[in-house]
């Protein structure tokens, strides 16, 4: 058989262009090395526990009837009703420094409001900063001169912490460039956190996998599970199927790959130049789970989400030792607005990571490593924060090595390489990308980022 178009991984970009393409009659398979759907935002059980592996929370929330909005170009592209996605609103979150926080929720004059309190010599700034923004066209595709997002913020902002402040949440939830972003990232990632902001979905992510596999299924599409891509094969520099692990060879039209842009550019037959020269992601983390016996807000957490930094600078790069615990990101799943509360207390504790320093690690020390910096991460987030321990009934952590083994990402890298590829396009002709490296940001970008992808390629 030779498909209009096989896509490689079953995540939600791969799900979005393959729901996309069947609605118009292609003829579609998803390639996915993984027995579980997500990706990056997948799901796993432990001790009857599931839970979703990349999901705090999903940003761009608009209410139901707004149709401009990203999620709002979501649901009409893929014919799902705002009903569908069963989306419950955070309470508040915050940015919490030694000598400063900021609330926001998902009305974006409460986030002004506390600009204004904390920092009133930097609110005209702050007002002009958010002028500009909203005036960006950051989903312009073009691959031109990129601009970074520091000197932007400090010709509006003088006051350091406060662009910090502004940084950490954008930075955590979806920047590969140590320390800057390319200025079209904060755009997306300031408009889907804080001018839209955050819901989680009623299920977690394991009910919205399933909710658009279920509709690429019943629209035709094909679906491989537990069998990835060994190679793309390619015939006078234009795609012409792929090898799977087992041996299997399928021919194809297109290929769309959400794997990554040079882990696509790796898998390449013949061999692509550009594999050897492209740059790899570095930035990746350690998440920590823990159950609690008691809702988080009886134990003193009462926000949706906290990023936080324990000292006055905040720093975003791959640390020096195994992880940084100087800053971070702690999530509690309850402090959403759930019909009905969750069963039990659930806090998780993000941090960055380094790779390097994990994949070097023999298997004991791995183990052992792992319990003595979640240890510490505790011990610094407690400086700051209500102790916990003594109400921890289960807890697990993983680190940028589970990353890799799961997500395929070279150096276990969550939001994959510096250097995006608005357009989607390779060195190969009919050869594609989509999702983290495409660039659009955060699940429903994600999510859009498929859409788009396959409306501009493979829908001409």
């Amino acid at each position: 058989m030779r498909y209009d178009t096989i896509i490689i991984g079953a995540g939600l970009s791969g799900l979005a262009a393959g729901i996309r393409l069947a609605m118009f009659d292609k003829n579609v398979c998803i390639v996915e090395k993984h027995t579980e759907l997500g990706g990056l935002n997948s799901f796993y059980v432990r001790k009857n526990r599931t839970f979703d592996v990349g999901l705090h929370a999903m940003t761009n929330f608009t209410a139901k009837g707004v149709r401009s909005s990203p999620l709002g170009k979501l649901l009409k592209q893929l014919r799902f009703s705002h009903d569908d996605f069963r989306l419950c609103q955070q309470e508040m979150s915050e940015i919490r420094w030694p000598e400063k926080s900021l609330c926001f929720t998902n009305d974006f004059e409460f986030m002004r409001q506390e600009v204004a309190e904390q920092f009133p010599d930097q609110i005209d700034g702050f007002n002009k900063l958010v002028e500009k923004i909203l005036a960006f066209d950051e989903l312009n595709l073009d691959n031109g001169d990129r601009l970074l997002s520091r000197p932007v913020l400090e010709s509006f902002i003088n006051d350091p912490i406060l662009i910090d402040m502004l940084f950490c949440p954008l930075m955590y939830y979806g920047n590969a460039r140590e320390g800057d972003m390319d200025f079209y990232q904060f755009v997306i990632m300031f408009k889907s956190i804080f001018i839209e902001g955050f819901s989680k979905p009623q299920g977690g992510m394991h009910y919205i996998l399933n909710l658009m596999a279920q509709k690429f299924k019943d629209l035709g599409g094909e679906l491989k599970m537990g069998n990835g891509v060994k190679t793309i094969n390619a015939s006078q520099g234009t795609v012409a199927g792929v090898t799977l692990e087992n041996g299997e060879k399928l021919a194809t039209a297109t290929v769309l790959s959400s794997m990554g842009y040079v882990e696509t550019l790796n898998r390449c037959e013949p061999v692509v130049a550009e594999a050897g020269t492209s740059k790899t992601g570095q930035v990746s983390f350690m998440e920590s789970l823990f159950v609690v016996d008691k809702e988080p807000r009886d134990l003193g957490y009462d926000k949706s989400i906290v990023f936080f930094s324990t000292q006055p600078r905040f720093e975003y790069k791959v640390p020096e030792d195994l992880i940084d615990i100087s800053s971070g990101v702690l999530c509690c799943t309850n402090n959403f607005k759930y019909p009905e509360p969750p069963e039990e207390g659930l806090i998780r504790l993000t941090n960055l990571a380094s790779f390097s320093k994990w994949d070097g690690l023999s298997r004991k020390d791995y183990i052992a490593a792992k319990k003595e910096w979640r240890s510490r991460a505790l011990d610094r987030l407690f400086t700051f924060f209500p102790d916990f321990r003594e109400n921890v009934v289960f807890l697990d952590s993983f680190t940028p090595k589970t990353i890799k083994k799961y997500t395929g990402h070279i150096n276990g890298a969550v939001y994959g390489s510096p250097e995006k590829i608005k357009n989607g396009k390779t060195p190969v002709k009919n050869l594609y990308i989509c999702g983290t490296d495409q660039g659009f940001l955060g699940i429903i970008g994600a999510t859009l980022s498929g859409i788009s992808m396959a409306n501009l390629h493979l829908l001409k």
